[in-house]
C-alpha cells in the first residue's frame, strides 16, 4: 500500500486525510500544534485508521511516503517542502487532490484579492436556481476535499458543477486545476509576506484564469484593466457602462440605466441586489456573466438574485439598535476590502478596526475615515500602530479599546452622543491576534450586537 503524507489538520487537511484513504493510500496527518481540539481530532481520525502526529515538524523521505498533500495555510517555499519536490516525492495542495476526482465536471474558479465570497455565493445561489447541484466550496462552504469525498462514495451527490473559491494558496499548490470558467474579482497588494512580490501574486492568480476556457474579469480594478493585454480572450465587466469596457460590449457586461446588461441583453434590474455598494454590483456583473456563459436562463438568475441574503461577515447588517445599523464586515481583513467596507454604508460611521496587521497601502482607506468615520475604536495587536498612523494624518477621534467587548458597548455609547446611523467592524486585519479566524471573530461581534438591551 502507499503511504502519503498529509500537512495541516484544519478542515481542508482532513478532508484530504478521508479522501486519500478512500482512495486506498495508507495516511498519516501531520500538524505543528498540540491543542485540546486537534487532540480530539486525533482521536477521532484514529478510529478510522489515520494516524495523526501532533506537535510534528514534516521531514521529507521518500522511503516513508511516495506523496505529500499541503493544507492551504502550509507556505509552498517551506524548506522541507522545496526539498520534498526535489527528492521526487509527488508534492500537491488539497484542491488539486480534489480535481484529480472531480474534473470529469465542469468547475468555476473564482479567486481576486477581495470579493470572491460575495460572487462565489452569488453564482452558486444562481446555478442551484437554475435545479443544478452546485456546491459552493473551497475557500467557502465545504472544502473541495469534502464534496470529492461525498461523490466517491455516493455518485448519486455527484454535482453538475463545482463553485470554487480559490485563494493564491490553494492555486500555488495545484498546477493541472482547469475550470470551464475562471473569474478574477479583483487585484491588490495582500499576502506579501508569503508570495513576497507583486508580480509573484499576480502570476499565481493569473494562472488559474489561463488554465480556464472562458475568462472573466474585472474591468472596473485599474490594475486588471492595465493588464487587459494579457487577456484578449476575456470577457470582461464594468459598472460605468459599455464605453469603458475593455474587450468587445458584446462579449461582456455592464450597467446601463439601472439594468445589469449581459452579452447585449438586459437581464436584471440592478436594485434586484439587497447589497450595497458598487463592488457589489460588479459582483452581481461576473455572477450574472458566468451564469449566461455556462446557458443558464435569465429567470432563474432574476429569482436567485431577488432571494440571494447576502454573506455572514461582509457587510451584514445584524440588527438596527435605536435607529443605529450594527454590520459585521469582519471579512475585511485588508485595507482594500475595509476602504470598500467603510465607503459603502451611510455617514458617519463609528468604525471598529484591528487585529493582525498585514503589509498594504493604507492611503485610500485613511482618506475614506476621514471622509466618513466619526469615530474609529481600535482592538488588536494592530491598535497602537493604527493609533499612530491617524495621529500621523491628523485624524484626532480615535481611541484604544483592545477588546470587541469594549468596542461594541463604547460603540454603540459614541453612535449615540455623535449622530452617528452605522457601527461598523471592519477590522483592515487578519484575525490571528485574538480569535482562530475571521468567522469566529465576526460571530462574536454579533452575539455582542444581539445582547444590546
Amino acid at each position: 500500500m502507499s503511504s502519503a503524507y498529509v500537512i495541516g489538520l484544519g478542515r481542508s487537511g482532513i478532508a484530504a486525510a478521508r479522501l486519500l484513504q478512500q482512495q486506498g493510500w495508507q495516511v498519516t496527518v501531520s500538524d505543528s500544534g498540540t491543542s485540546e481540539a486537534l487532540q480530539q481530532t486525533q482521536q477521532a481520525l484514529a478510529a478510522e485508521n489515520i494516524t495523526v502526529q501532533l506537535g510534528d515538524r514534516f521531514t521529507p523521505n521518500p522511503d516513508l511516503m511516495q506523496r505529500v498533500v499541503v493544507s492551504p495555510g502550509v507556505p509552498w517555499d517551506l524548506p522541507n517542502l522545496v526539498k520534498a519536490r526535489e527528492l521526487g516525492i509527488e508534492t500537491i495542495g488539497e484542491v488539486e487532490l480534489a480535481w484529480q476526482t472531480l474534473q470529469q465536471i465542469p468547475w468555476v474558479g473564482i479567486t481576486g484579492t477581495n470579493g470572491k465570497t460575495t460572487t462565489t455565493a452569488l453564482i452558486a445561489a444562481i446555478f442551484q436556481a437554475a435545479g443544478f447541484q452546485a456546491p459552493a466550496c473551497g475557500n467557502i462552504g465545504y472544502a473541495i476535499g469534502e464534496v470529492a469525498l461525498q461523490a466517491l462514495s455516493d455518485s448519486a451527490t455527484t454535482p453538475d458543477w463545482i463553485i470554487a473559491e480559490l485563494s493564491s494558496y490553494q492555486i500555488e499548490s495545484s498546477n493541472s486545476v482547469a475550470p470551464q470558467i475562471g473569474i478574477w474579482t479583483t487585484f491588490t497588494p495582500d499576502h506579501l509576506s508569503r508570495h513576497h512580490t507583486l508580480e509573484n501574486y499576480y502570476n499565481i492568480k493569473a494562472k488559474l484564469l489561463q488554465h480556464s476556457q472562458f475568462q472573466i474579469l474585472n474591468g472596473d480594478d485599474p490594475y486588471l484593466r492595465n493588464m487587459a493585454s494579457d487577456w484578449e480572450a476575456a470577457y470582461w465587466t464594468r459598472v460605468t457602462g459599455k464605453a469603458d469596457l475593455p474587450g468587445p460590449a458584446d462579449r461582456g457586461a455592464y450597467i446601463e440605466s439601472g439594468w445589469a446588461i449581459v452579452q447585449g441583453e438586459p437581464i436584471v434590474p440592478v436594485s434586484a441586489l439587497r447589497m450595497v455598494g458598487a463592488h457589489n454590483q460588479q459582483n452581481l456583473l461576473m455572477s450574472v456573466l458566468a451564469a449566461r456563459l455556462a446557458g443558464i436562463e435569465a429567470g432563474a438568475i432574476v429569482q436567485a438574485i431577488e432571494a440571494f441574503p447576502g454573506v455572514e461577515h461582509r457587510l451584514e447588517r445584524i440588527r438596527t439598535w435605536n435607529g443605529i445599523d450594527l454590520i459585521n464586515d469582519s471579512k475585511a481583513t485588508n485595507y482594500d476590502a475595509a476602504q470598500v467596507g467603510l465607503a459603502s454604508v451611510d455617514a458617519p460611521a463609528v468604525l471598529i478596526a484591528g487585529g493582525e496587521a498585514k503589509a498594504g497601502d493604507d492611503q485610500s482607506w485613511l482618506q475614506t475615515i476621514q471622509a466618513k468615520a466619526a469615530a474609529v475604536l481600535l482592538i488588536g495587536s494592530a491598535a497602537p500602530a493604527f493609533a499612530q498612523r491617524l495621529a500621523q494624518i491628523g485624524y484626532p477621534d480615535y481611541e484604544i479599546v483592545e477588546t470587541m467587548d469594549r468596542a461594541v458597548q463604547r460603540g454603540t455609547e459614541l453612535a449615540k452622543n455623535l449622530g452617528a446611523k452605522v457601527v461598523l467592524l471592519s477590522p483592515a486585519c487578519a484575525s490571528f491576534d485574538q480569535y482562530d479566524n475571521f468567522e469566529q471573530r465576526g460571530d462574536h461581534f454579533r452575539q455582542l450586537c444581539q445582547e444590546l438591551p
